[in-house]
């Protein structure tokens, strides 16, 4: 009985030992990793396949994956030396900090070592050079992962052929059921400090056929956007602008019209958003967008500038698919924390009535349907709604919920008739 015990011993731990071998998984740095310090030149890059050009002790490169479960972590770095025989990494979670050589010309698993996680949710690998006998660390196309807490599974982008939208993020949308024949959408964004990074995008004013808000283009550059699609029955169509606004066509995400105004607008502060839907008799659409300056309770220099109307051609509507997104635009800057608050919005009817609108329906893009990134959220806070996105964060709030604001502190004061059209 003794030695039947101890081969069912035996067994059990070597099922227990093939089980952990299973368990090993490798995440690809292509669609997972960014270079969050950059050195002085900026030489190292992630592409599809991993990093490289690494030649600098200054740069770190992160690599991000989210554990389902606490415990340990036992992780290889995965890739080769090319132009030295010899280097050393340090690799990083949460300051525990562990050193690998890495050897040879061939494609090669180096161990690190095991990191203990203290709860589930997104874990960070800072990568950092230490030493290298030749002109760079490493090309590094992957990293290894094993342990008690990738045991339960590991969520990252593992589709290379999305790896380009995987490292841009994903997106969130509120939806707003608007009442029929509305012609005029109000709303008002406000954007928190540090939340604005380059790359971002903070759309107000949605409908079926384009989009205007605010974003971040450069660091010496912000823009008022204001977007209409081409018709299925023929060109967007520019009738009028602003003073001060480029128009123009756009290309690669879908073909239209689009209008920008390099404007200087600062996250802290409250901007407010008018677009306007109105057929214009002949079984087209008039599109139209302004873009409100801050202001307390409608009172002071409540400045409207008057962005663009476009013709959308061979469809005559009011406002539908009315919504309000959050974007990150630059694959390198991915992992940056960006959030909005989006509040008092209002419908108003082509009879002029005005409707409050205080419930959204919160929606993700196929990167966090699909699981490839986890890191997007909304709700209501008070008498606004929000949405955040990237930043590697562990909270997220399940696409299809409703959520309900409190009534707005006020009612825009507007008049309409005034807004400016030159």
């Amino acid at each position: 009985m003794r030695n039947l015990a101890f081969w069912l011993l035996l067994s059990l731990a070597l099922q227990s030992g093939a089980l952990f071998a299973q368990s090993k998984t490798i995440v690809p740095l292509g669609g997972n990793a960014f270079i969050t310090r950059p050195a002085a030149a900026q030489e190292e890059l992630v592409d599809g396949t991993g990093l490289h050009n690494w030649s600098s002790n200054k740069a770190v490169a992160s690599v991000y994956f989210y554990a389902n479960r606490a415990g340990k972590l036992e992780l290889s770095l995965v890739g080769a030396l090319h132009g030295a025989t010899r280097s050393t990494v340090q690799v990083s979670i949460d300051g525990q900090r562990r050193l690998t050589s890495l050897s040879g010309s061939a494609t090669s698993s180096f161990h690190v070592g095991s990191f203990a996680i203290a709860r589930p949710g997104y874990v960070k690998v800072d990568l950092q050079g230490v030493s290298t006998d030749g002109g760079y660390y490493g090309d590094i196309s992957g990293l290894e992962v094993a342990g008690s807490a990738a045991a339960a599974g590991l969520v990252f982008a593992d589709d290379p052929a999305n790896f380009y939208w995987s490292r841009r993020g994903p997106s969130g949308h509120l939806g707003f059921a608007v009442p029929q024949d509305t012609e005029y959408f109000y709303n008002e964004v406000t954007v928190p400090r540090r939340y604005d990074p380059i790359g971002s995008y903070f759309m107000a004013n949605g409908f079926a056929q384009g989009y205007f808000g605010i974003q971040v283009n450069s660091a010496s550059e912000r823009r008022v956007l204001f977007s209409v699609w081409d018709s299925p029955a023929g060109k967007t169509s520019l009738l009028k602008k602003g003073e001060d606004v480029v128009a123009q066509d756009f290309g690669g995400e879908g073909t239209g019209g689009q209008s920008f105004l390099r404007y200087g607008w600062k996250p802290g502060h409250t901007y407010r958003f008018i677009t306007r839907a109105r057929p214009d008799g002949q079984g087209n659409t008039l599109f139209s967008a302004w873009f409100g300056t801050p202001c307390l309770l409608g009172y002071g220099d409540c400045q409207w500038k008057f962005i663009a109307t476009w013709k959308y051609e061979g469809v005559a509507t009011y406002q539908k698919g009315v919504y309000s997104f959050i974007e990150s635009f630059n694959p390198d800057l991915g992992y940056l924390d960006r959030m909005a608050l989006y509040g008092n919005q209002w419908a108003i009817g082509k009879d002029g009535s005005w409707s409050e609108v205080k419930s959204a329906r919160f929606t993700v893009d196929a990167t966090a349907s699909n699981r490839q990134r986890l890191d997007i959220t909304g709700g209501a806070i008070a008498p606004a709604f929000y949405l955040r996105n990237t930043g590697f964060f562990s909270q997220s709030a399940t696409p299809g919920s409703t959520f309900t604001r409190r009534q707005s502190w006020f009612k825009p004061r507007v008049d309409l008739s005034a807004l400016p059209e030159h």
